[in-house]
């Protein structure tokens, strides 16, 4: 008797005389119920012994919906897959040289500025510029999130205030700013800040915003401080939309930097690609680009493994 004929047996029970004298089955669902259970459950789980004819069990693989474990290195293999690419269609004379330059003509001309002196002292200029506004952006984009997302009066003298200041173009308002700041470094570093502490704000307000309301009833039935209040529930809940706004506003940095060098500048990589344009060497032009494209890189993923190492506690889809 297999294991679907017992289920049916037990499960089936006494039969009983119904109105008419047709015999009418007490247990038939739950039989069809049980047996359909059996049915499944032999099709899809394998046993470690053998089945009952000698046979070896069926083992069913479930399919994984997670994306699986990381590549090593998975973030260079495009870029470096793009190199392969520019290489061997330089190689191919597919593309003009005098327009894309191959990418060993483009480490040689590197090789030669940074002998002369000139990259290196253009690449400490712009990490100067560009950290500079980024820990003015990052404290003011934090403090005035803190301030909007914890107070409701706070929410509506910030709020409507960062909002209409997301909507003007920032780069816009350098014509502005050099009537007020002058045209030296201040308003660069100002210019910067706005662009980082934008997308801060807006992603630190809205997870602070997003905190579930249970926690803050819990806190309250706890008898929690202000100040363990804030540092149990609300940091641990805002960490996340904080780092995303932070990505953004490391690569921000970057972006507004390269338009701002190119405005009396004396140095600079913005600076030098404004000075190869008027010259035409675009093998120059290259070299700023991929630098720009380096910083960000390494700054981003920097960013994403101090995120890893703070918030190593959630169970995610990329840890």
């Amino acid at each position: 008797m297999t294991t679907t004929e017992t289920a049916t047996d037990t499960a089936t029970g006494p039969t009983t005389a119904g109105p008419t004298g047709t015999a009418t089955t007490a247990g038939t669902a739950t039989a069809a119920a049980a047996a359909a259970v059996t049915e499944d459950t032999e099709d899809t789980e394998g046993t470690e012994g053998t089945a009952q004819d000698g046979s070896r069990p069926r083992r069913t693989r479930h399919r994984g919906l997670a994306p699986g474990k990381r590549l090593p290195a998975s973030r260079l293999i495009g870029p470096v897959l793009f190199l392969a690419l520019w290489a061997a269609a330089s190689a191919a004379g597919q593309l003009d040289p005098g327009a894309i330059p191959a990418p060993w003509t483009v480490l040689r001309t590197a090789g030669h500025l940074w002998t002369d002196g000139t990259l290196p002292t253009d690449v400490l200029t712009s990490l100067e510029r560009a950290g500079y506004g980024f820990a003015l952006g990052l404290t003011a984009g934090v403090l005035l999130a803190l301030a909007a997302g914890l107070s409701r009066v706070g929410e509506a003298l910030i709020d409507g205030t960062v909002q209409l200041n997301r909507a003007i173009p920032t780069l816009g308002l350098i014509p502005l700013f050099i009537l007020w700041l002058g045209i030296g470094e201040t308003f660069k570093i100002a210019i910067i800040a706005i662009v980082v502490y934008i997308p801060i704000y807006l992603n630190l307000h809205s997870a602070l915003s997003g905190i579930d309301h249970r926690y803050v009833e819990l806190a309250e039935v706890q008898g929690l401080s202000r100040l363990r209040f804030v540092r149990e529930i609300v940091i641990p809940g805002a960490l996340p939309g904080f780092f995303v706004g932070l990505r953004l506003g490391v690569t921000g940095s970057w972006l507004s930097l390269v338009v701002l060098e190119q405005i009396n500048a004396t140095s600079g990589l913005g600076y030098m690609m404004f000075q190869a344009q008027n010259y035409g060497r675009t093998d120059i032009i290259l070299v700023g680009l991929l630098i720009y494209g380096i910083f960000g890189l390494v700054s981003d993923s920097a960013v994403r493994l101090i995120e890893r190492k703070v918030l190593s506690w959630r169970r995610t889809l990329s840890n």
